[in-house]
């Protein structure tokens, strides 16, 4: 006897479903729709209605593995609507800058299937820049510059360190002296007599 679990879960734009922080795609043709999928120790099948949609190997261990079957993937995501794709990512990371760009291109090149790289793009222009706008051009920027592996969790990392240094308390300048400056006085013709000239006044008397 095998244990069964069933859930409901709605289709991302990026073509896959989120299971137990696993990843499973579906034909892109179900993004957005709400299908059921039957869970076992060992595989995850799709459902829409009665009929199979798909079925994956159940992924095992470390969390956000991505199981993508090949015939998944459109053969060109800017013209099916209602997708994520390359294109939708680099027209929003434009609007950060160009270094924001440069990193988004660098996720997605790193894939060996572009759609893997989607929900760190959106997590990243979506969750970090959302009202972070400049600190976050400022972090891939900074992420470039030391030749980082850019990841959600890394620009995250830089963003909090560019937070810490604006945050610092600067060094205190101490404040000018109140005081005003000692007044050297120099006496010019000024001629001092000796004993001498005192004792002959003595004398005189």
């Amino acid at each position: 006897f095998e244990e069964v679990d069933w859930k409901e879960l709605k289709v991302g734009r990026n073509y896959h479903l989120s299971c137990d922080f696993q990843y499973y795609s579906v034909p892109h043709a179900f993004a957005g729709k709400l299908l059921r999928v039957r869970l076992t120790s060992s595989r995850v099948t799709v459902f829409d209605g009665q009929d199979i949609v798909c079925e994956h190997p159940r992924q095992r261990g470390r969390k956000g593995q991505y199981s993508t079957l090949p015939e998944h993937v459109p053969v060109q995501h800017r013209d099916v609507d209602g997708l994520w794709s390359r294109r939708w990512f680099l027209d929003r990371a434009r609007s950060f800058g160009p270094a924001t760009v440069t990193v988004i291109e660098q996720i997605l090149h790193r894939q060996r299937i572009e759609a893997q790289g989607y929900l760190d793009c959106q997590n990243i222009l979506e969750g970090l820049g959302k009202r972070n706008r400049a600190r976050l051009e400022a972090a891939c920027q900074a992420l470039i510059n030391q030749h980082g592996h850019p990841t959600y969790t890394t620009l995250k990392r830089v963003m909090a360190a560019i937070d810490s240094d604006s945050k610092r308390p600067r060094p205190v300048t101490p404040a000018a002296s109140t005081r005003k400056p000692a007044r050297t006085v120099t006496f010019q013709d000024v001629y001092v007599r000796d004993a001498s000239h005192y004792a002959r006044d003595e004398e005189g008397k």
